[in-house]
């Protein structure tokens, strides 16, 4: 486990593509001292149909990855590693790992009016019931309507973040969760925050869009400062992005998404 002796080492992250890019802004924005090693697993995205000994088999290869760069801790931002893969990647390395899917939950149960939520995902996450028991176990009178969005992964690594064929795709997938009369959606996904604009148009001002990352950048701190590892070093904190695919496209939208700052751009060929 590491020690204070570790405080300037960098923050891992990881998800499948730029989805996990949601949870590196929170991060600059809550804490704009530390370093990021950010994982983007562009070859092999989408996770979300994929089966579970497979995202425990590309987690564990990402960890690894991630911990050559001596990191001190690391986020699953993928909510599809952190529903299938999280427990296990918890037991077998030593070093502090937090998913995405408890702090979103926690987020939805504090803001829900009428107790029913509703949760976005792929269908790996979904099938895996992981946000629903989180839900249930924090407040066991909430309803829950899940719906799998396989679409919108590709959408958004196409760069299509407001596309018509967005708008329609969203509409059919959020059409039955709205007639259940949800007054919260959970964005059970990471790459689902760069749809909001669509989200929100689909669903509706009354609705409350859960965007877990801004969570996870809490409970990032919360966990930094307990263990005393947060980065007291001032100044630029040079950022490391790594990818399994070509760079260029995922430079592009990082840049759009992030709005600069995305210069160090390297990838990471599987063995």
């Amino acid at each position: 486990m590491p020690t204070s002796n570790h405080s300037q080492q960098p923050i891992g992250i990881f998800d499948s593509g730029l989805g996990g890019l949601t949870v590196v802004k929170e991060l600059n924005l809550h804490l704009p001292n530390e370093r990021i090693v950010y994982f983007g697993d562009t070859a092999r995205v989408p996770y979300g149909g994929k089966s579970a000994q497979t995202i425990i088999r590309y987690s564990r290869e990402i960890v690894r990855a991630l911990l050559k760069y001596k990191v001190k801790m690391v986020v699953v931002a993928c909510n599809t590693a952190s529903s299938l893969a999280l427990e296990v990647l918890k037991k077998e390395f030593n070093v502090p790992i937090i998913g995405v899917i408890e702090p979103g939950a926690k987020k939805a149960v504090g803001v829900t009016r009428n107790k029913k939520i509703g949760i976005i995902a792929t269908s790996s996450t979904i099938k895996s019931g992981k946000y629903a028991k989180n839900i249930l176990k924090l407040d066991k009178d909430v309803r829950v309507f899940s719906q799998p969005c396989p679409l919108f992964v590709p959408l958004v690594e196409e760069g299509w973040f407001a596309h018509k064929v967005t708008y329609e795709v969203a509409q059919q997938y959020l059409a039955q969760i709205k007639k259940a009369g949800i007054d919260t959606l959970i964005l059970g996904c990471t790459h689902y925050p760069l749809l909001k604009e669509v989200l929100g148009h689909v669903m509706g001002l009354k609705v409350e869009l859960v965007d877990s990352a801004s969570e996870v950048a809490v409970k990032v701190q919360e966990l930094l400062i307990n263990k005393k590892l947060l980065r007291s070093r001032l100044g630029p904190a040079g950022h490391v992005f790594i990818v399994s695919d070509e760079p260029e496209q995922f430079k592009r939208l990082a840049i759009r998404f992030l709005g600069g700052g995305v210069k160090n751009v390297r990838r990471h060929h599987y063995v």
